[in-house]
């Protein structure tokens, strides 16, 4: 399809990038029922590695099949399909070119001690993206990690050699460990931290949490005090998390974090709309109801994001 000035728009802001990357880019912008809006609702799957299997799929047993959520994705109008290397393995055939596929090349696990820091091992490659006609690799930084430093020299590294092959970048940037209170990994001053880092760090599409109103971190307060930085809404707080993100130059995307009722689901999506975010990445709250309510669920998001 033509691009539509609001895709032209975007991807104008990626001034650095090879036309490989920039297509890869408009393809996931331009697939989908939110086609060629720059919103955008993303499926991930990677919560086997970080749950388990029962605690992902028992919920609706249909989720233990990858070829499920492939077609979740597709029938439901997704702008992509995010999940580990094994998972779209095994439906890369099958679904060949029929949605934009994100790698996710890093995992971590629950049974995994984490008394040396939060982090997460390689588990993909550049080479598997491609090989799998990817459109994209998806990484995970821990800002606040005692790890998070070797993270970003990773992503650093992976974000250079996908690039220069055409792919785009997806970060998602979870603020965790190190010196961060519960309450303060997902503190407005944190999350726009966070996004801010992977903007940094180069990444196209930018996924963080949705920020609470609690400010973590003393000087940052100082900041947000003395200049009245509005965070009474979560759209006033998403709109903080966009301005992070070069005043909106950069893409960034929702988590739809665990369970939740299909109200509040809907509330998320139209705080994201009202601050300006570019959409969600929404998997447990999808995958783990069943069909028809997923599907139904889905839509309605992507009808809020239309306005």
């Amino acid at each position: 399809m033509a691009h539509t000035d609001k895709v032209k728009e975007i991807l104008s802001w990626y001034e650095a990038d090879n036309p490989g990357s920039k297509a890869n880019l408009a393809r996931i912008l331009n697939t989908g029922k939110l086609a060629g809006t720059g919103k955008m609702v993303i499926l991930p799957v990677d919560q086997g590695f970080e749950h388990g299997p029962a605690r992902s799929f028992a919920p609706n047993p249909e989720g233990y099949d990858p070829h499920y959520h492939f077609k979740l994705a597709i029938e439901s109008g997704c702008n992509a399909y995010a999940a580990p290397l094994g998972s779209l393995e095994a439906g890369a055939s099958t679904f060949a070119g029929e949605i934009p596929l994100i790698l996710k090349v890093n995992s971590s696990n629950s049974l995994a001690d984490n008394k040396y820091g939060y982090d997460q091992a390689l588990t993909g490659s550049v080479d598997h993206a491609l090989r799998l006609g990817c459109s994209a690799i998806g990484f995970t930084i821990y800002p606040g990690s005692e790890n998070c430093f070797e993270m970003m020299e990773e992503i650093a590294e992976m974000a250079e050699e996908a690039k220069n092959v055409g792919l785009a970048v997806v970060i998602w940037s979870y603020a965790r460990g190190g010196k961060l209170s519960k309450d303060g990994e997902t503190a407005l001053d944190v999350i726009s931290y966070a996004a801010h880092m992977a903007c940094l760090l180069g990444a196209h599409i930018v996924k963080v949490k949705l920020p609470s109103d609690h400010l973590e971190q003393d000087e940052a307060k100082k900041v947000y005090e003395k200049f009245d930085i509005p965070r009474a809404t979560q759209a006033e707080r998403v709109k903080d998390v966009v301005k992070s993100c070069y005043n909106g130059r950069r893409l960034v995307v929702f988590s739809g974090g665990s369970a939740k009722s299909a109200d509040a689901v809907f509330d998320d999506a139209k705080a994201i709309r009202d601050g300006g975010g570019n959409g969600s990445i929404i998997g447990r709250n999808s995958f783990q109801r069943p069909w028809d309510e997923a599907i139904k669920m889905l839509g309605d998001i992507m009808d809020i994001y239309k306005g």
